[in-house]
């Protein structure tokens, strides 16, 4: 209800709702989408026939085009002078239309996106094969609307006498529709059309003989047949548009790919930089220089690169990670019936043929009419010559024109047409031959109208006139295809060598999670691993060479494992800190690290031995450690409870385990009594403990290696590996211990070491006590306690010891 005069009160939503679906509608209709028939936006057709109506046409000269720019704006599109001139700058550029529609004088931008000059500097008019699209506009041919401010008229459809909505193509975005419809060969485009006015049941398929797919303005080759099959079926479709490139031998034997073709749309000068940028990066190993060769020539651009590299796997890596190759998505929406409407290919045909039946039928019902007026006026001239001196007299006694017509009409029966005729006609028509033209005009004008009926009466000779007109445009304007189809989308394979530097540095892990990888320049500047960047109360547990073409596993004692290529790690100075393994893999920072593998492969013939607390061994093939995804960290064996990983180490079939618990017991058996298992499982029972007993070290026996066991007393004993009995998996083992009843010893530690190690022993009061192997007896009494190197009482009992790394670089 009213509340003042002039204003209502509304709900909002409605309000709003109403506004933007009116809004809706009129992007949809009138801006962002073509029309099926001519295959124009509003803009388009409007700056087409703003230029066609001023005679700015191809057999004429140039005019600037701020001039035909401020004719749209004032006649037909009232809307920002930019918008029109970039519409119109689109029209002229051949590597976005297949058949420009506007030709240009000066710089209309360029590949690499250069924007054009400004309107005041440029000259345009319509390319020739514009006429076709607007020929036949004054027979009344299309639909004739007032213009905005109702002072002149304007098409709603353009006649377009070729299909150029399929030829151009389209793109744009509505509200709620989008449309992408890529440009096709106009012979090709022509052709299927003549076919299908002439097979009207036939399929995509037959139509696929002839347009195979789309043909882009700047080449290229286009894979995935299928997808094109489903885009011309349903509308929507997925190909990949790929640029045409060639491999070159240049000097010293070296190589280079040049790149001749780039895919559509793309901009060049952006795909350049990129390529550029993954070399400055060093993302791509193997490129030396990139260069942008482009001249008036033609599009060249050299990817050069360095010696005995992999040009195959440097090509697929670019292809999948810059615009030298693009995924193309269709999804073919046009304006049908003031409506969008997703078609396939049959349907932008039929559409355009049901235009084109209506655009020659209006077309020669104009003919016709005119043809039998002027038949008409030729009747009446011929009477009027048949008795020229009663005419003449007739007229010589009249009083004026008007008056000579009427007693044309009155007294020789001649209509109003043919009166006015008369007494308009030159004296010097008078003559002898007069008679016979106008009879040559009759029979010329007779014929045409029995053949423009024979149009209107028979749709079988309309659509000959059609195929006529067709194949004529397609004979004046011939052009080969330029992009070249592939039935298959090939897998990109890229080998990871071209992606990184095959380089020898330094790995190191440290205790408390800290990873990173060092050249081998800052690690020969230190002292080694005494200079390693380390938080206090932090170890080494893993510092060697490694390339960084390996991989590296770091398993934790929650039971997950951290997966990286070396060439992934962060390059770190060796005196610096590294990374923390919980934000290389997003994990549980309080996570213990307990192994640290190297690998250069993962082989299925070796397996990863997993040993818990609660005396849990699981054996898995090693493959399954390399995974496709790995930003976070992996379970690598299921823990129950509160049991906990002790070690991890990599053997084969042919391999023994050592296993030793705290309260002295040892266990060795074989690795093939322990059954290969997936990863998320908790493996088998691997030795029969005690009541609060538990499992501290497991080794694989390796020749040459002693076992060095730590007491919480600060005794150490070294146990040759060959003495050691070989029994069998999941029995209570051997006592390694002597028996005490006051401060019994108790195992906190087993390591399996080599004379010329040294091992580290920590104690509760945080000492450390530095022990090198070749001072500690080796003895063979397996009830032996081994030897002191730290006193309980001022040091603080032993609580954990490891083995020194001692990097070397390799020779």
């Amino acid at each position: 209800m009213p509340i003042h005069d002039g204003i209502q009160d509304l709900p909002l939503e409605e309000v709003v709702g109403d506004r933007f679906g009116r809004y809706s509608k009129y992007i949809i209709q009138e801006r962002a989408l073509p029309d099926i028939r001519d295959g124009l936006k509003p803009v388009q057709r409007r700056i087409l026939y703003a230029m066609y109506a001023e005679g700015n046409t191809s057999e004429k000269g140039f005019r600037k085009s701020a001039k035909t720019v401020g004719n749209v704006i004032g006649n037909y599109h009232p809307h920002g002078d930019s918008s029109v001139y970039e519409a119109m700058v689109r029209m002229s550029q051949d590597w976005k239309n297949r058949m420009p529609l506007i030709e240009m004088h000066g710089n209309n931008g360029s590949l690499d996106g250069d924007s054009a000059a400004a309107m005041r500097y440029t000259e345009a008019r319509l390319g020739s094969l514009s006429a076709h699209l607007l020929q036949d506009l004054e027979k009344g041919t299309v639909e004739m609307i007032d213009n905005f401010d109702e002072t002149t008229k304007e098409p709603t459809v353009l006649p377009a006498h070729f299909p150029n909505l399929l030829v151009n193509g389209a793109t744009g975005i509505a509200a709620g529709y989008a449309t992408d419809i890529p440009p096709h060969n106009l012979g090709e485009v022509i052709e299927a059309v003549i076919y299908r006015l002439k097979h009207a049941n036939c399929s995509i398929d037959d139509i696929m003989t002839i347009i195979p797919g789309p043909d882009f303005p700047t080449g290229g080759i286009i894979q995935g047949v299928k997808g094109i099959k489903d885009a011309y079926t349903t509308g929507k479709g997925k190909i990949f548009i790929r640029s045409q490139t060639e491999i070159e031998t240049i000097r010293s034997g070296r190589q280079q790919i040049i790149v001749t073709e780039i895919p559509y749309e793309v901009n060049k000068a952006n795909m350049v930089k990129r390529i550029d940028e993954l070399r400055l990066d060093k993302k791509v190993e193997g490129i030396s220089e990139v260069r942008d060769e482009s001249d008036r020539t033609g599009l060249r651009i050299a990817i050069e690169l360095k010696k005995d590299v992999n040009v195959t796997g440097i090509l697929n890596y670019l292809y999948k990670n810059t615009d030298l190759q693009v995924s193309y998505n269709f999804n073919m929406v046009a304006i049908d019936d003031k409506r969008p409407r997703l078609n396939g290919i049959l349907g932008f045909i039929d559409a355009y043929i049901k235009h084109q039946q209506e655009i020659i039928t209006r077309r020669s019902i104009y003919d016709v009419k005119k043809a039998r007026d002027r038949q008409h006026i030729i009747e009446g001239l011929m009477k009027a010559l048949s008795i020229l001196d009663e005419v003449i007299a007739m007229i010589r006694s009249s009083k004026d024109k008007k008056n000579a017509k009427e007693n044309l009409v009155a007294a020789f029966a001649f209509s109003v047409e043919q009166a006015e005729a008369i007494v308009t006609l030159q004296l010097y028509r008078l003559t002898n031959t007069d008679i016979t033209e106008l009879q040559a005009e009759g029979k010329e004008l007779s014929d045409k109208i029995a053949q423009l009926e024979a149009i209107l009466g028979d749709v079988k000779v309309l659509n000959q006139t059609l195929v006529n007109g067709l194949k004529a445009i397609n004979k004046k304007f011939p052009n080969p295809r330029r992009s070249v189809i592939e039935e298959k989308i090939e897998e990109l394979k890229i080998d990871r060598t071209v992606l990184v530097a095959s380089e020898e540095v330094m790995v190191s892990v440290t205790a408390h999670g800290y990873i990173k990888r060092t050249g081998l320049r800052s690690f020969s500047a230190s002292t080694g691993v005494s200079d390693l960047a380390m938080k206090e109360n932090d170890h080494v547990v893993f510092a060697q060479q490694m390339n960084t073409m390996d991989f590296v596993v770091v398993f934790t004692d929650k039971g997950n494992y951290v997966y990286r290529p070396v060439h992934e790690l962060t390059d770190i100075r060796w005196k610096d800190l590294g990374e923390h393994v919980s934000h290389l893999a997003n994990a549980d920072s309080s996570e213990r690290i307990v192994a640290v593998l190297p690998l250069k492969d993962f082989s299925t013939e070796l397996a990863v031995v997993f040993t818990t607390a609660n005396g849990m061994i699981k054996r898995s093939t090693l493959d399954q450690y390399q995974p496709q995804r790995y930003a976070r960290s992996l379970t690598g064996v299921k823990l129950k409870g509160a049991d906990s990983v002790v070690t991890v180490f990599v053997a084969n079939d042919s391999d023994k385990v050592s296993l030793t618990t705290n309260k002295g017991y040892n266990l060795t058996f074989a690795l093939n009594e322990v059954p290969l298992a997936n990863v998320r499982t908790s493996g088998v029972k691997g030795i029969n403990l005690k009541p609060d007993d538990f499992v501290i070290g497991a080794v694989k026996l390796a020749a040459g290696h002693d076992l060095l066991l730590v007491t919480q007393r600060g005794s150490v004993k070294r146990f040759n590996e060959k003495h050691l009995e070989l029994q069998s998996r999941a029995l209570r083992g051997l006592l390694m211990l002597r028996e005490l009843k006051a401060k019994p010893h108790r195992y906190i530690a087993m390591l399996s070491v080599a004379k010329e190690d040294s091992v580290t022993i920590l104690t509760a009061n945080d000492t450390t006590v530095d022990v090198e192997v070749q001072t500690v007896n080796s003895v063979t009494d397996r009830y032996s306690n081994g030897s002191f190197v730290l006193d309980e009482i001022e040091d603080g009992q032993a609580i954990a010891a490891w083995l020194n790394p001692a990097p070397k670089l390799s020779k």
